[in-house]
């Protein structure tokens, strides 16, 4: 089984905090999806197996209109085996999801939207630029809620200014929503990026680690008792409910990216595409791919499975070290492991190490804790 993810490289407006690859300027739609479909036959023996999930990110994925999604699933079905029943998820913004525009997703292939809601909270929204208002925010989802019934929305917290009571009303407004999966984020400050430069000329608050802690763990309580479980450090599902795409990221399952900064992934290499939007559609359509390949060594195997399962319900598996990389990998996680696990921030499940609530907000830490750099 593998992934295709799809990078949609268009956004009306640029958030403040983000830094992935986009253009506020649609004029090359239209060749883009060419160049995506053209991109996907020109790849289309990188993947093995069945497609199980096909994923539209970006950028703003909803910006697609019928003709465009119509165009990219023929090419799909075209050139790719795809299993019966495929997760197929289209990142969207509030803005974009009128009546009209989800009856238009719903007629087609697409059976979960992710939707970038943020916050319902208008001091938020326009702190971050978001495109989208609270009004939008709420009317999109009871919108939304009578199309689909696979629905995620992120949420982003320890924002300047936001208040543990603002946390807590947008936590009790997406579960009243009774939203079946929600991916929160802890806002960051990216280099370039519009936010740093207002923290540096002190329009904005620094962002403080200390709230962001205190809000995950309101988080974690919130969605507890509303019956989330929280699969992955950023990801709570209802039973039946976590991302298919998502999870095959986190367990090391081959997947393919089409578009402008794409990444791409087979098990021995990592790919990723020029993150230019006119040279891509130019190298596209001569045929040639504007790539850039990494083979993985053991060390950033094992590295990406220990920091990709400290974050996962699943853990890092002491028997798949051992199978993959060697009793000495085995040997030496444990050892690194221990004073973390006397510390009550891991514990040891039959053979898997996992992460304890108290770890949580550390996860990332206590993963690089267990990295090696080299190991003779």
């Amino acid at each position: 089984m593998a992934g295709l993810y799809i990078h949609i490289p268009f956004c009306k407006q640029a958030c403040h905090y983000c830094d992935f690859h986009f253009s506020t300027s649609l004029n090359k739609k239209s060749e883009l999806v060419n160049a995506l479909c053209k991109e996907m036959v020109l790849r289309k023996e990188e993947i093995p197996g069945p497609l199980q999930t096909i994923y539209f990110g970006g950028g703003t994925p909803s910006l697609l209109d019928a003709e465009d999604l119509q165009q990219i699933f023929k090419t799909i079905d075209d050139h790719f085996e795809v299993v019966e029943a495929p997760e197929i998820t289209l990142e969207a913004n509030p803005d974009d999801l009128t009546e009209d525009k989800l009856k238009i997703l719903a007629a087609s292939r697409i059976n979960r939207l992710s939707i970038g809601v943020q916050s319902f909270f208008e001091e938020d929204l326009k702190l971050m630029n978001r495109a989208h208002n609270a009004n939008e925010a709420l009317r999109c989802l009871q919108l939304a809620k009578q199309y689909f019934d696979n629905i995620s929305i992120d949420l982003i917290y320890g924002m300047p200014d936001m208040s543990d009571s603002r946390w807590h009303e947008n936590l009790d407004q997406a579960i009243a929503l009774d939203i079946p999966h929600i991916s929160s984020y802890a806002l960051t400050v990216e280099p370039n990026t519009a936010l740093q430069k207002f923290i540096e000329k002190g329009v904005v608050k620094p962002v403080d680690d200390a709230i962001a802690q205190k809000h995950f763990e309101t988080l974690l309580a919130h969605m507890e008792k509303a019956g989330f479980e929280n699969y992955e450090f950023s990801n709570f599902g209802k039973p039946g409910y976590f991302s298919q795409n998502n999870t095959a990221y986190w367990t090391g399952k081959p997947y393919l990216g089409i578009g402008p900064s794409a990444h791409s992934f087979d098990g021995n290499t990592r790919s990723w595409n020029i993150n230019n939007n006119p040279k891509y559609i130019k190298a596209i359509a001569a045929d040639t791919l504007p790539i850039e390949r990494e083979t993985l060594s053991t060390t950033d195997k094992y590295n990406e499975y220990v920091m990709t399962g400290l974050r996962t319900i699943w853990g890092v598996s002491l028997e798949k070290i051992e199978k993959d990389f060697g009793l000495k990998f085995r040997t030496y996680v444990l050892q690194q492991a221990q004073k973390h696990i006397e510390e009550h921030l891991l514990f040891l499940d039959d053979d898997r190490i996992v992460v304890t609530k108290k770890g949580k907000f550390l996860s990332d830490g206590l993963a690089s804790d267990l990295f090696i750099l080299n190991l003779s």
